[in-house]
C-alpha cells in the first residue's frame, strides 16, 4: 500500500468516525487530467459539522503521519472545505454543495475504494 492510499484511508476513516455523510474514495491514478492520486469525498449536515469533520481530519492524519495539509480552503464558509495533501484532495462539503458540485460524478471515471 502506497502512502497516498494509506493518507486516503486515514482521511476517509476520520471522516467516519465523525458521522460525515458517504465517505468516498476516488483512486484517480489511472486517470491522466487527475490533479491528485486520490480524493477522499464527504458531507456534513451544517456549517458546523463540515467544520468539525475537517477538524478531525487534521488531528488523525497530524497524529498518525505527522502530516500538515498544505492549504486549507474553504473553513470560515464551511460550506465547502478542502484540505489538499498534495496527492489526496479531502473535500468535504454542505450536502445541498455536494449535489450542485457533484465531484463523483465528473470523476466518473475514478475507481472507487471502501
Amino acid at each position: 500500500m502506497t502512502e497516498s492510499e494509506v493518507l486516503a484511508k486515514l482521511a476517509a476513516q476520520a471522516l467516519d468516525e465523525k458521522k460525515g455523510i458517504d465517505v468516498q474514495i476516488l483512486d484517480m491514478r489511472n486517470l491522466q487530467s487527475a490533479p491528485a492520486a486520490f480524493f477522499v469525498i464527504a458531507s456534513g449536515n451544517v456549517p458546523a459539522h463540515v467544520s468539525a469533520l475537517s477538524d478531525h481530519v487534521h488531528e488523525v492524519v497530524k497524529k498518525a503521519t505527522g502530516l500538515n495539509p498544505s492549504k486549507v480552503e474553504g473553513y470560515m464558509n464551511a460550506e465547502w472545505i478542502l484540505m489538499d495533501y498534495f496527492d489526496v484532495v479531502v473535500h468535504i462539503f454542505l450536502q445541498p454543495k455536494r449535489e450542485f458540485y457533484r465531484l463523483e460524478q465528473l470523476w466518473e471515471d475514478a475507481e472507487r475504494m471502501r
